[in-house]
């Protein structure tokens, strides 16, 4: 299976790669059009703010609005854009984007309440910097410049990101609840003989989504856009394969954080786990009646080394982002007069 996901991997890059080349040649043969039209090539500066929203193994695409909402963090980003046609411009941007999981949160209420999640109980926090070069279509096209773009302006974009991240998660409580960096963990095992090699902390990602520009000055305007990036990685939450032997993982501090299914704290914001947990351990395959569902989960074989601890071992890790800019336009280059 690890091949065949490398092989994916290896895929999805060149599949990234051939975007980003025919986004390159879209745009060079757009301005060697253009050169000879009326259009005056214009730019602008950018800041925004915003939402992140992160989906993977601890908030499951099959519910999109818990998973979108429940959870939901901030990011800020400033970006540069160059208008190279009426229809047509280019975007380099960097983004400082927190996303968030947690076990516990998403399954405490409702028919989640006691699944395999819950009993699971890993969460993280992952503060995400992304550096990302998109193309743009504008589908009403500008006017021949940059003070007659229309009033409002929808689009839609795509392009290429190179994303850092370092996943975090709290320790137990009896260690003080301190953040900890997981990747340096290897908490699936990772590096030994016959499992995955430790995962990168800088990844590619696909940024694709659309959005409208509103004109309210002629150097200013406001938009609002929402984009997906859809990575090369199903580690952004630390999280993807099985079970490890702990006897494989390195220190007590990755045991703990490996299997986290007895403890009866929530470490993140401190939940109660009982009665999640003994209905967890009520139902299919253990069917275990127990006021002490802590010591009675490890006398079970939750957990065991081969066993799944992600969850969508063939979906890798996404993340979406609502951002508010404010661009100011720079306008098109100014010519001086030929002397006399």
């Amino acid at each position: 299976m690890n091949n065949i996901f490398a092989k994916g991997q290896l895929s999805g890059l060149k599949g990234m790669i051939g975007i980003a080349l025919l986004g390159l040649l879209t745009i060079t043969d757009a301005q060697a059009q253009f050169r000879r039209s009326n259009f005056m090539p214009y730019s602008s500066v950018g800041l925004g703010i915003g939402t992140s929203s992160y989906y993977g193994d601890m908030a499951p695409y099959g519910r999109p609005f818990v998973s979108t909402f429940e959870l939901m963090r901030w990011h800020v980003t400033g970006n540069y854009t160059r208008h190279f046609t009426p229809r047509l411009a280019g975007r380099a941007s960097f983004t400082w984007a927190r996303i968030v999981g947690d076990d516990y949160t998403l399954n405490n209420s409702g028919p989640q309440f006691g699944n395999r999640s819950f009993a699971r109980n890993l969460h993280f926090r992952n503060d995400l910097k992304e550096f990302a070069v998109i193309g743009i279509y504008k589908i009403i096209p500008d006017g021949r410049s940059a003070d007659r773009r229309p009033l409002v302006s929808p689009y839609v974009f795509a392009g290429l990101a190179a994303v850092a991240h370092n996943p975090m998660a709290r320790m137990p409580e009896v260690d003080g609840r301190q953040w900890v960096r997981l990747q340096q963990l290897n908490t699936e095992g990772q590096g030994n003989p016959g499992l995955d090699k430790p995962y990168s902390l800088v990844q590619l990602a696909i940024p694709l989504g659309f959005g409208v520009r509103y004109k309210i000055h002629p150097k200013w305007d406001v938009s609002a856009e929402v984009g997906f990036r859809f990575t090369t990685t199903d580690y952004l939450d630390d999280v993807a394969g099985n079970y490890a032997d702990p006897a494989l993982l390195k220190d007590e501090l990755a045991r703990n954080m490996a299997n986290r299914s007895a403890e009866p704290i929530a470490a993140r914001k401190g939940g109660d786990r009982k009665d999640g947990l003994s209905r967890f351990l009520q139902g299919p395959p253990y069917n275990i009646e127990t006021n002490e569902p802590f010591g009675a989960i490890q006398g079970t074989n939750y957990g065991a080394p081969g066993s799944p601890r992600g969850n969508s071992p063939t979906l890798n890790d996404t993340y979406m982002l609502g951002t508010i800019h404010i661009n100011y336009i720079l306008g098109s280059t100014i010519k001086c007069p030929p002397l006399k």
